[in-house]
């Protein structure tokens, strides 16, 4: 089978378990000091997230590509098998919407040196109102090739890039679709390489509302599918209001693997 139009063929490595990695996108959040963290000091929130999940999106990266000595300071304070994806800078993908970015991809790649093997993913969120530029997409595609020794997903917020000709050029590139839960753009439900990037944003309301445990049983079941074909699977919550984003992920975490 395959996993929508132009998807990937995941059911030819039924054999193959993949690993997933569930977190939060962001975690330096003061409004979850006194509810998740409680009594955890602001300089140890770091090491309590990396007790209680198996890889973080670093959603800061978006804003400001942090030096890096930083990035190796994440890797030196993070348990071995510990991961951690980053957001590719908004100049390049709102401002510069992926055109002629070849200094910036090899800027952030530098810098993101610091995680060394810690770095599983890249995902390269495009503005809602960038629409479908195939021309655009493989000149980017064709950059992207000097960054290969980590994954990389695609966030389409725009409906225009859901096609197969999008499909086709992503699977040529072993590249993601980011699989884009939110209320206020679509989702592409499609898997294009044995990598699958979810990002779950507030299904009612953005950044805002809690999954129910029967909407994350959903999610787990299809996380476990993706594992069983042979596809790391990556989890973001970014629905941080009221902490929601820390407690669902951990939720996910114990319908994927059982109660922990």
């Amino acid at each position: 089978m395959r996993e929508g139009v132009g998807g990937w063929e995941i059911s030819r490595l039924t054999l193959v378990t993949g690993k997933a990695y569930i977190g939060t996108s962001g975690w330096i959040y003061k409004h979850w000091k006194d509810s998740w963290y409680k009594d955890v000091r602001p300089k140890d929130w770091l090491k309590y997230m990396t007790e209680r999940f198996t890889a973080l999106e670093a959603n800061g990266t978006f804003y400001r590509l942090p030096k890096k000595e930083t990035f190796e300071a994440w890797r030196t304070a993070t348990p071995e098998k510990f991961r951690f994806a980053i957001k590719a800078h908004r100049y390049l993908t709102h401002r510069k919407k992926l055109k002629e970015i070849s200094e910036g991809i090899d800027r952030q790649k530098k810098a993101c040196e610091g995680l060394g093997e810690k770095l599983a993913a890249v995902v390269w969120q495009l503005p809602a109102n960038f629409k479908a530029n195939l021309e655009r997409l493989e000149n980017f595609l064709t950059e992207l090739k000097e960054w290969s020794e980590t994954r990389h997903a695609i966030e389409f917020r725009n409906k225009t890039w859901f096609t197969e000709e999008t499909a086709e050029m992503l699977e040529q590139s072993g590249v993601a679709v980011c699989i884009s839960d939110a209320s206020k753009w679509p989702i592409w439900e499609i898997v294009t390489t044995d990598f699958v990037y979810v990002r779950l944003h507030g299904h009612t309301h953005l950044y805002a509302s809690k999954y129910s445990d029967e909407q994350l049983e959903i999610w787990a079941r299809k996380v476990k599918k993706w594992m069983r074909g042979g596809c790391d699977v990556h989890v973001y919550f970014d629905n941080d209001w009221r902490a929601n984003a820390p407690y669902n992920a951990e939720r996910l975490l114990n319908f994927v693997y059982g109660e922990r």
